[in-house]
């Protein structure tokens, strides 16, 4: 029997204790603000409650920088100014600070307990590990900034970051904070192209890179594709190379005198002392890139007040940071989730966990061992991953002591309920929060994040974020949340985290995001609330699947696919049906034990009849070798889809392996 159809998908699985409740951050803050329960907590935070001055977005905001210890070097005038309407509200203004102030140099000057702390462990692909303290990472982006000064680097310019994932990150991203420079994390895994099309639109004067990482064994080598994005793209003047492989020290790598700089001879060797300067609340700190769905990636802008105020409450309501905790999101500096998880930690004090390599090397046991020997307290990755790690086999899990864990978390896309009661029980030992959350780079933070004092369903996403005005609507923007049906995911209100623009302009950011209904936020994504006040979501609304007038995400067809034993992985992507209006389409990655033919077909196509219903058996099951895939896991199905009807492709820089749409285009 499932574990699925063994709870019911209706059914709570998770209840926290009553000690574990009342041992939370945000418990203490409902004592605080004698807040009683789970549904005046997010009416406080989200909505002006009549009668009640203490209460709503505004009242939130102001009343959390307070609370998290959020150190303003000038007070601001106002919680915000929103007289240009939500789409240009400017947060906290009059006031001035620095995020690299709150999450380094406050540590760093304290006692020597703290200045001591480890604020970074980090572990290589090969087994290397290294230990950051405060006071070192505090040294070394100081040493950023004053090399970046020696460099004509100021406030406002921008600076990139292609880098493999190690420690030094932190220390050029904070360094670029401290000079009110705008830092531009890029992927490490995107290719010239990708690359080259983010420095052409961001500028930057000067681009940290390294030698290489490794990936699966082998050496990725970054800086051959730097030298040819740069080429393309131009603008760089100085390229800081951090010498991961030995390769840049050995003379192995391509080499420009006038362009490059060794990382150990430049940064190394700048002055180890630095006064941050103090900011506007609204000068932008970082510019993170979200791929389109047609033409070049949207320059997301964040500002030093927002993005530091949303990382930090995240990551101490949601995640239930502690001081003693060591925290692991599975992320690259170039995803949202990278700097997230360093600025979220950092403002707090605590540790933050990194590794540079992939999740199955050398064996599909890396995570757990990783989280055994570090004691690691909060883990998070993404659904796919999950399901790709469920899929090797319970083996891989078995023996580790996986008991330091206090709350998982997971984002990127939906669950399937198969694959998240796994996670819950084998990773989580079944008492353990799912922290299942959704947002996005346009707002470094989440609109739905449960809580860890909630009960909850497989897959849930809890409900509205604290602070965040979210809401359900149908097509005319009438809220439906309250009727249980599927529709669409909208703020009513902006958020000191929601970007300022894009970098490319005002007319794309309003096309984007605010002119489908006037005054709202359209997110994108297809959500539901159930009838006890679960929050869930069902995929990008442009991927919803109309199958003759019902609506199903390809999530769901994706998840009862995989009921069958033979199914790997599994994208669902819809095809024009003059029957039925819209098809299910269904790719999978077969187990590699499987016998692939039309039976297998049959028996796949029978499975998802049974789990969803006949109309939505799909119509055609084709076999692949692979999925095309994001860095983080996620499953590409706007490219499939595409790549099936014959359409252009848009904006591919965010996939890992594009030798898969060719294996897609074949099975076709």
């Amino acid at each position: 029997m499932s574990r699925e159809r063994e709870y019911g998908t209706e059914s709570v699985v998770y209840h926290p204790s009553r000690s574990f409740v009342e041992s939370t951050n945000v418990w203490e803050f409902m004592r605080t603000y004698d807040i009683d329960d789970y549904a005046e907590l997010i009416e406080r935070t989200t909505s002006t409650v009549e009668g009640e001055p203490q209460s709503g977005v505004d009242w939130f905001w102001d009343e959390l920088v307070d609370y998290l210890d959020i150190e303003f070097d000038e007070g601001y005038d106002a919680v915000r100014n929103d007289a240009d309407g939500p789409q240009f509200t400017e947060w906290y203004p009059g006031g001035r600070l620095n995020a690299a102030h709150n999450v380094l140099d406050r540590h760093a000057a304290t006692d020597a307990e703290r200045r001591n702390k480890v604020a970074c462990i980090w572990e290589g692909e090969p087994g290397d590990v290294r230990e950051v303290t405060y006071h070192e990472l505090h040294r070394d982006a100081n040493r950023v900034a004053n090399y970046l000064e020696s460099r004509g680097v100021g406030t406002g310019d921008t600076v990139g970051l292609y880098m493999p994932m190690v420690p030094e990150v932190a220390a050029i991203l904070y360094g670029c904070f401290k000079v009110g420079a705008i830092a531009v994390p890029i992927f490490s895994g995107f290719g010239v192209d990708a690359t080259a099309t983010r420095i052409a639109d961001s500028e930057p004067r000067v681009l940290f890179t390294g030698d290489g990482f490794y990936r699966r064994g082998d050496h990725v080598r970054l800086k051959a594709d730097a030298d040819a994005a740069i080429e393309q793209a131009g603008h760089v003047e100085q390229t800081v190379v951090y010498d991961r492989l030995g390769l840049a020290s050995d003379g192995e790598i391509p080499w420009d005198d006038a362009r490059d700089d060794h990382w150990a001879e430049s940064v190394g060797a700048a002055d180890d002392a630095y006064e941050t300067k103090s900011l506007d609340s609204s000068q932008e700190s970082m510019l993170l890139y979200s791929s389109g769905t047609t033409g070049k990636p949207k320059g997301i802008v964040h500002t030093h007040a927002g993005a530091l105020v949303q990382a930090a409450k995240e990551v101490y309501f949601g995640m239930d940071l502690k001081p003693a905790d060591r925290f692991f999101w599975v992320s690259d500096i170039g995803w949202m989730m990278g700097p997230w998880s360093l600025m979220g930690t950092h403002a707090h004090g605590g540790t933050v966990f990194m590794y540079e390599g992939a999740p199955d090397h050398p064996n599909p046991d890396r995570f757990w061992r990783m989280i055994d020997d570090h004691e690691l307290t909060q883990f998070g990755i993404s659904p796919t991953a999950i399901r790709a790690l469920r899929k090797r086999g319970d083996e891989w899990i078995e023996g580790y002591d996986l008991s330091s864990l206090r709350v998982l978390g997971s984002t990127g896309e939906p669950w399937d309920p198969e694959s998240w009661l796994w996670f819950f029980e084998e990773v989580g030992g079944g008492d353990t929060p799912i922290i299942n959350i959704s947002g996005g780079t346009e707002i470094m933070g989440c609109f739905l994040m449960p809580l860890p004092i909630q009960s909850l369903k497989p897959c849930t996403l809890g409900g509205p974020g604290l602070g965040m005005d979210i809401d359900i609507v149908d097509s005319d923007g009438d809220s439906i949340a309250d009727t249980h049906e599927r529709g669409f995911l909208v703020a009513r209100d902006s958020c000191p985290s929601m970007t300022k623009s894009l970098w490319s302009g005002d007319e794309r950011y309003l096309a984007e995001y605010w002119s489908t209904w006037d005054g709202l936020w359209d997110h994108g994504d297809w959500a539901q609330q159930d009838e006890d006040g679960f929050w869930f979501l069902h995929g990008r609304a442009d991927d919803a699947l109309n199958v003759a007038g019902r609506k199903v995400g390809p999530a769901e067809v994706e998840g009862a696919a995989m009921e069958h034993d033979a199914v790997n992985q599994a994208a669902a992507v819809g095809a024009p049906d003059e029957t039925t209006g819209t098809a299910v389409v269904l790719y999978v990655v077969p187990d590699p034990d499987a016998t692939v033919d039309d039976d297998l077909r049959a028996a796949i196509r029978d499975t998802v009849g049974a789990e969803l219903g006949k109309p939505f058996r799909p119509r055609e099951v084709l076999f692949v070798d692979a999925l095309p895939k994001t860095q983080s896991g996620k499953i590409i199905r706007r490219a499939i889809a595409s790549v099936y009807r014959g359409e252009e492709l848009g904006d591919m820089s965010s996939i890992e392996n594009p030798e898969a749409l060719d294996a897609i285009e074949a099975a076709r």
